[in-house]
């Protein structure tokens, strides 16, 4: 499941995806109706938090739009239901109890900028953690 984008599209990461921009050249690629990952607010690496639920995470994949189950998608009191034609960003998630994956629309996410490593015990095995933030570890790169 992530890192499919990375796959499909030849994106590295953020700072390739912006000195890359996709030329006319591209635009005859497989899916040309495919949204583009710079669509994304967010990218794969980022540390986001919520902005209601007391949960951190990073971000391990990318859906340009909704694309989980429909019981999950109406398990969402309506009242509170985001849109499903935005990104969704699949996190290494943690509170101050647990650590899960959350699927979180775009819509409720925020920058974290503490600076604190996220303590996941999957990410060590897709992101390598510095000063900078987190990167993926050359196995999982193109």
């Amino acid at each position: 499941m992530f890192l499919r984008f990375f796959r499909y599209f030849g994106w590295g990461d953020r700072k390739r995806a912006e000195a890359d921009p996709i030329s006319e050249a591209d635009e005859g690629r497989a899916c040309p109706n495919m949204p583009l990952l710079r669509d994304a607010k967010f990218a794969i690496g980022d540390v986001l938090r919520h902005r209601l639920h007391p949960f951190r995470g990073v971000v391990f994949d990318i859906d340009l739009e909704f694309s989980n189950t429909e019981e999950w998608y109406e398990a969402i009191p309506e009242d509170m239901r985001p849109e499903r034609d935005q990104p969704y960003y699949h996190l290494f998630a943690e509170n101050d109890t647990s650590h899960y994956v959350a699927y979180v629309s775009e819509q409720n996410l925020v920058r974290d900028e503490s600076r604190e490593p996220i303590c996941h015990p999957d990410i060590t095995e897709v992101f390598d953690y510095s000063d900078e933030g987190y990167a993926l570890k050359q196995s999982h790169s193109n």
